[in-house]
């Protein structure tokens, strides 16, 4: 059991501190991480960021996991109410070249909706990412229940990938 924890946080801390890479490096996957609202959610979802280094603009069009029935790309859009309701995205994210997609709490995420198991501390997630041009990239994703809101970066800590698209 000890091996496990202790496989499941270095592999956790190796996915947090080196970028993934697709194929020719267009696109490259930082700091992700998932979670869930509590041991019981039936929904999480995944946040990290989402650079591309190519010089077109790609599309992510769709996200796809086992660990639920449903897995989507959503966004925060206010109703004509003034109440921010979740929506899924059925045409992605444009992710201008030079730029990074800030996949975050509050704003565009990867939801997993009718979880099939909980998402538990330290174990990661599979996740298939598709793109337009850049195909499909599969990520593992460590679970961080404990994580506040904020990333802990500020906008400068990118200013070589160009700027942020929210």
């Amino acid at each position: 059991m000890k091996r496990k924890i202790l496989f499941a946080a270095v592999a956790a801390l190796t996915a947090m501190s080196s970028p993934l890479f697709a194929g020719d490096a267009k696109i490259m996957i930082h700091d992700p991480y998932a979670r869930a609202s509590g041991p019981s959610a039936k929904a999480g979802a995944a946040f990290m960021e989402v650079m591309n280094m190519g010089s077109e603009p790609d599309r992510l069009i769709a996200a796809t996991s086992e660990i639920s029935k449903v897995t989507q790309l959503h966004t925060h859009q206010e109703d004509g109410d003034g109440v921010m309701k979740m929506i899924h995205v059925e045409e992605g994210f444009e992710i201008p070249a030079g730029e990074t997609l800030m996949l975050m709490r509050g704003g565009k995420h990867v939801m997993f909706m009718g979880l099939n198991d909980p998402m538990e501390q330290g174990e990661t997630v599979k996740v298939t990412l598709t793109f337009e041009k850049a195909g499909d990239i599969e990520v593992e994703i460590p679970v961080d229940l404990e994580r506040k809101a904020e990333t802990g970066h500020s906008h400068s800590d990118h200013s070589s990938h160009g700027s942020h698209s929210n």
